[in-house]
């Protein structure tokens, strides 16, 4: 908080103190600037600009986070099904097309 703001506030507290203790009011408005400070140093406050900064750092940080997480779940999916399901045609028919020329084979040399 600005200098200027806690001077402002303790002069308007000290202004607003009845007719009898105006007359010590340097003192008392001393006394409201000196709390006032010492109780916003204790808030350990950041300014406007370092917390723009921050928050700038945490949407960058987590879209880079999102990006390795997509990166992370695409290697540890399995491997697609219709792929293996394809292997698996394949070698079915493999195996048909051997059966089949094997009876070939065998039904001409059972004709000779």
């Amino acid at each position: 908080m600005a200098i200027e703001t806690i001077d402002k506030l303790a002069k308007t507290l000290a202004d607003t103190l009845p007719d009898g203790l105006r007359s010590v009011g340097d003192d008392i408005e001393r006394n409201f600037r000196a709390v006032l400070q010492s109780g916003i140093d204790r808030l350990d406050l950041v300014t406007r600009e370092e917390f723009e900064v921050q928050q700038a750092v945490l949407a960058k940080t987590r879209q880079k986070l999102e990006a390795l997480e997509a990166r992370l779940g695409a290697l540890e999916a399995p491997p697609a099904r219709k792929a293996t399901a394809k292997k698996k045609v394949s070698r079915k028919k493999t195996a048909r097309k051997k059966a089949a020329t094997k009876k070939k084979r065998v039904s001409k040399k059972t004709t000779r």
